[in-house]
C-alpha cells in the first residue's frame, strides 16, 4: 500500500465548490427556496458561479496538474471495456487519476454541467427575472433552451446518483475516493497504470501562479454576468 499525491488543491477546490453551487442550484429549484426572499435570483447567481467553477476547470484540463489534464485521464473504447470487465471480476486494475471509466464520466458530467450553465443565461420567468443574455435569442429559441434546460437537469440527477453509486462500490473496494478529494492524497494497492509520479513532481508540476492567472480568468465572466 503506497500513498501519493494526486488532487492538486485548484482541483480539490473546484470540486467542492461545485457541490455546494450545485446543491444550491437543485435546491433555489425544487424546493420554496426558504430562507431567500427571492430563489430564482439566487438560482441564478450560483449559476454564474457554476459557469466561473467550470471556466476554471476547463482551462486547469489542458495546462494544470498531471492527473487535472484530461490527457491523463481520457482512454480509448477498448480501455474503458477492459476496465469494466476486470472491475466486474473482482479485480480492477489501479490508477491513481480517475480510471477509464471515472474519466469520462467526468467530461460528460462536466458537459451537462457546462451545458446547463449556458442555456441558463438565455432564460426568463416572464416575471421576475431574465437572464443576461435573454434579449440575444428570440422567444422561440428561449423557449426550447428553458425544455433543454429542464430535461438536462433530470439528467444531471442521474449522472450525480450514478456517481455517489461509484464512490460507494470504490469503497467497498477499499478505495477512499472521497477522502483523496479532501486531503489530495490516494492510499494505492500497487503501481498505477497510468503514469507514475515522484512526491518531487507533484510539488513543480503545477505552479500557483498558473493557477491564480486561471482563476483569474475564470472569474471574469463570473463578475460581468453579476453586475449585468
Amino acid at each position: 500500500m503506497r500513498r501519493r499525491n494526486v488532487w492538486d488543491i485548484p482541483v480539490r477546490l473546484f470540486h467542492w465548490g461545485l457541490v455546494g453551487a450545485v446543491g444550491l442550484s437543485f435546491y433555489t429549484m425544487k424546493t420554496d427556496g426558504a430562507p431567500f426572499i427571492f430563489p430564482v435570483d439566487i438560482h441564478a447567481r450560483t449559476g454564474y458561479v457554476l459557469l466561473g467553477l467550470l471556466l476554471f476547470r476547463w482551462l486547469w484540463g489542458l495546462v494544470g496538474s498531471q492527473h487535472a489534464r484530461f490527457r491523463s485521464f481520457l482512454y480509448s473504447p477498448a480501455s474503458m471495456f477492459d476496465y469494466a470487465r476486470r472491475m466486474l471480476r473482482g479485480h480492477p486494475p489501479v490508477f491513481a487519476g480517475h480510471n477509464p471509466l471515472g474519466g469520462i464520466m467526468v467530461v460528460v458530467m462536466l458537459l451537462s454541467l457546462t451545458f446547463q450553465a449556458v442555456s441558463g443565461l438565455f432564460l426568463t420567468d416572464d416575471i421576475f427575472f431574465s437572464a443576461p443574455l435573454h434579449d440575444l435569442v428570440d422567444r422561440s429559441t428561449a423557449s426550447t433552451l428553458a425544455g433543454l434546460h429542464h430535461l438536462n437537469a433530470n439528467f444531471l440527477v442521474l449522472l450525480i446518483a450514478g456517481h455517489l453509486l461509484a464512490l460507494v462500490v470504490h469503497r467497498l473496494k477499499g478505495e477512499r475516493l472521497v477522502g483523496a478529494m479532501v486531503t489530495g492524497r490516494k492510499t494505492l494497492a500497487g503501481e498505477p497504470e497510468d503514469e507514475p509520479i515522484t512526491e518531487g513532481q507533484v510539488r513543480r508540476i503545477a505552479s500557483p501562479w498558473l493557477a491564480v492567472l486561471v482563476i483569474v480568468v475564470a472569474a471574469l465572466p463570473v463578475l460581468w454576468l453579476w453586475n449585468a
